[in-house]
């Protein structure tokens, strides 16, 4: 029993190895705003995900970028030894979920008040490794 739960737990800790993983808190943009971007660079390899945000137009491409590139120096913290080429990374999984709201209230005509919200989300980014030279 003791020696299945040892090997089960070496399993896991390979697996995990190839999964690098970076999360970006209360992003000041709406999560629709955020989604769109994201949806471009999921599934993608990691260089092809880095052009596409760099020459995309939108806003939240720029933190996107710097989200990708910093789950990139997790992975390679994680694999010293490895090569980012030979490990051909891409983005495995990719979240956009709604963060804190700030309430505000804005003048209306006949002394109302119309409530805005001002949204935020978190991201998170999982990078993955199809490493086919280990087998």
């Amino acid at each position: 029993m003791g020696v299945r739960k040892r090997e089960k737990a070496e399993q896991t800790k390979e697996a995990k190895k190839l999964l690098a993983f970076a999360k970006l808190n209360n992003c000041p943009t709406s999560p629709r705003k955020m989604r769109l971007v994201a949806d471009l660079v999921r599934g993608e390899k990691v260089e092809r995900a880095l052009q596409i945000l760099k020459f995309s137009s939108k806003d939240a491409s720029r933190k996107l970028e710097k989200l990708l590139l910093s789950a990139i120096a997790n992975w390679q913290a994680k694999n010293e030894d490895a090569s980012i080429e030979e490990a051909e990374l891409f983005v495995k999984e990719i979240r956009v979920d709604g963060g804190s709201m700030l309430k505000r209230l804005r003048p209306a005509p006949q002394g109302r008040a119309h409530r805005i919200r001002k949204r935020s989300n978190h991201v998170t980014l999982v990078l993955g490794a199809n490493n086919n030279t280990q087998s």
